[in-house]
């Protein structure tokens, strides 16, 4: 018997009298099988006898997904119904002949994975999906089909689609729900992002304007040393650190609500980006109150962090608004938090302070003046002065006047086109702060080295034997510093063991990775001091850690050491550590002969101050050492 095949006739296909039954083209039961179209009453056969063949027949009609048989080519053989109405919509004539010509616009890669599949029958795709291409002549809605192909053997294939829309568009919706969800989440710590800041900063702006009475609070925070944690154990360690601070912030702000930071509630903590965090506090409507629980995350943040089996410490400064009736929006809000912290941090960081309007005043300075410093470096407005380091310990029981000078140390000015004579301590910060202080500190060392090597020539014996220059956080943190500083020393001829880098004793204490730098530094042959000793993290017995070759003693020590007993044994005991770690001792800020005087009775060895001198431009440095010699 030969094989036949009639026309598809989708009509015919919907009607429920018209059954389809497979022929067999082997009267023996092997073969292929074709599709014929027939006309009967539906549970009958012509003998009145439902045969196998009709029951699956019948079962293949009605079934809720399509099916369709194909050869190895894509021609269809058979299809029932549910097909017809499932691809109709992807053909492009309305014909239904071949299933990879009706798919070849939603999924052109069915015939190669056809071609491509060498084994004699098995899954060649499972549950495929593919979309109906929008109309721009119909309002039709997106339908999403499921297509799967099983080869048969070499010549048939089972095709099965199914219409998964509404599963496509439920999956569709809980996935915008997780992104929507994910985009106002911190990756780092699970905490509320900035998005969700702002929203619940708006929402508690919103329902103050129904009742004025409801007053809020935000507390915006930064880390003091964070970077140092980043630099020295890594961003992995660093972002362990972030995800600690984050479960100390729930466990004080809302302890209740698992690992929710207070979605949905009175309270919300959450991290703005990089080392800052924000708590906004809708519960807590006096200063007390807000205070208290300030302080509470103020030492809860300052213990100890374990990471990578080490013990690290961080403080963080906060700024603190408290947000009465207004018509403020949220950006404005965290912006004055924001300032307030920076004049925590300026404060010397490990506070709170609460917003003042005064406080926009000065940020609106701040902002001029890191203008103004980018453009007074570029115009060259900058220039140094040096103030002479004395030498205490002389042969003879004179005093310290006429001193003699053991070297100077350089100190960098600013002659601002407007304001005049700018003291460091308005600027130095601020350029450290806003990137300006490599290039500043670049330009101090240059101009020293070589004003100090033209002295060794213009002033023969007199001239200064040692050179001081201090260095900065952001320069020591610079990847370049060491191979600058080995460079300037080479164009300017300065002799390395002349010239004396100084850091703070804060710094050097704290920094592994600053210990390294310095460390790098005493190679090229320059010597290091350890600047205002006495007031940071180190201690006595930790001295010998530091790789430094001078100790140079506070102020606040010097000015206290003629009334305070106290204070003259703190220096005593630091001269004696100091020499027996062949460390020498600079007393700083002397300003008075008795001053003078107990120092040097405790063996300090080199003294300065405004008794000896003020910072002098270099030519007046070069008359003052004349005077000085004469």
């Amino acid at each position: 018997m030969a094989p036949t095949r009639k026309g598809f006739d989708c009509a015919a296909l919907e009607d429920p009298a018209v059954h389809l039954s497979l022929v067999s083209t082997n009267d023996q039961g092997g073969g292929s099988a074709a599709v014929t179209v027939t006309e009967q009453t539906p549970g009958s056969t012509a003998g009145g006898q439902l045969d196998p063949n009709e029951a699956l027949m019948q079962f293949l009609y009605r079934a809720p997904i399509g099916l369709l048989q194909i050869q190895a080519d894509g021609v269809i053989e058979m299809i029932n119904p549910m097909s017809a109405r499932l691809l109709m919509p992807l053909s492009s004539n309305g014909s239904l002949d071949n299933l990879f010509d009706v798919l070849g616009t939603v999924a052109p890669q069915l015939r190669q994975m056809v071609l491509a599949f060498n084994e004699a029958s098995g899954s060649i795709c499972d549950a495929m999906r593919v979309e109906t291409p929008a109309s721009g002549d119909d309002n039709r809605p997106l339908q999403v089909l499921s297509v799967s192909l099983l080869k048969l053997d070499e010549s048939r294939l089972m095709a099965m689609v199914n219409d998964v829309t509404s599963e496509a568009l439920r999956e569709q919706s809980v996935l915008n729900a997780r992104l929507g969800e994910a985009a106002r989440l911190d990756k780092v710590t699970r905490m509320p992002n900035r998005t969700s800041l702002r929203e619940f900063v708006e929402r508690a702006i919103e329902r103050q304007g129904e009742d004025p009475s409801r007053q809020f609070s935000v507390l915006f925070m930064n880390c003091d040393r964070f970077r140092q944690i980043n630099d020295s154990l890594g961003h992995a360690a660093g972002d362990q650190v972030l995800a600690q601070i984050a479960r100390r912030l729930q466990t004080i702000v809302h302890p209740s609500d698992g690992e929710d930071f207070g979605r949905g509630s009175e309270r919300m903590a959450g991290r703005l980006g990089s080392d800052e965090f924000v708590v906004v506090l809708c519960d807590a409507n006096s200063e007390s109150g807000v205070c208290a629980v300030a302080q509470n995350i103020l030492d809860a943040l300052s213990l100890p962090y374990r990471v990578q089996d080490r013990e690290s410490r961080l403080s963080v400064s906060m700024g603190i608004v408290l947000v009465a009736a207004s018509n403020q929006d949220a950006d404005t809000v965290l912006q004055e938090a924001s300032i307030a912290m920076v004049e925590a941090k300026r404060s010397g960081g490990a506070r709170f302070v609460r917003f003042e309007p005064s406080m926009h005043e000065r940020a609106a300075r701040r902002g001029e003046l890191e203008n103004d410093l980018h453009r007074a470096i570029v115009e060259r407005q900058f220039f140094v002065v040096y103030q002479p380091v004395v030498a205490l310990q002389q042969a003879g029981d004179e005093a310290c006047r006429p001193p003699y000078s053991a070297g100077v140390e350089a100190l960098v000015r600013w002659h601002h086109p407007v304001r005049g004579v700018v003291p460091p301590v308005e600027f130095v910060g601020v350029a450290e702060e806003c990137g300006a202080i490599g290039a500043l500190g670049e330009f101090v060392l240059s101009t020293a080295c070589h004003q100090f090597v033209a002295w060794q020539t213009e002033l023969g014996r007199t001239a200064p034997r040692l050179l001081a220059v201090n260095l900065s956080r952001a320069q020591l943190n610079d990847d370049g510093f060491v191979a600058m500083v080995s460079r300037l020393l080479k164009q300017s001829g300065m002799p390395p063991r002349q010239l004396q880098l100084e850091v703070t004793e804060s710094l050097a204490a704290q920094d592994e990775s600053v210990r390294a730098k310095l460390r790098e530094l005493k190679a090229l042959g320059i010597t290091l001091a350890l600047d205002d000793f006495g007031t940071g993290y180190s201690s006595l017995s930790s001295l010998h850690q530091l790789p430094v070759d001078t100790v140079k003693i506070d102020r606040s020590f010097v000015c206290e050491a003629v009334t305070s007993p106290h204070h003259r044994v703190l220096i005593e005991a630091t001269v004696r550590v100091a020499a027996s770690l062949s460390m020498g001792t600079v007393a700083e800020g002397v300003e008075t002969d008795a001053q003078a005087n107990v120092v040097r009775s405790l063996g300090c060895e080199k003294g300065q101050g405004y008794l000896f001198s003020k910072p002098l431009r270099a030519e007046d440095l070069a008359a003052w050492l004349s005077n000085s010699d004469q």
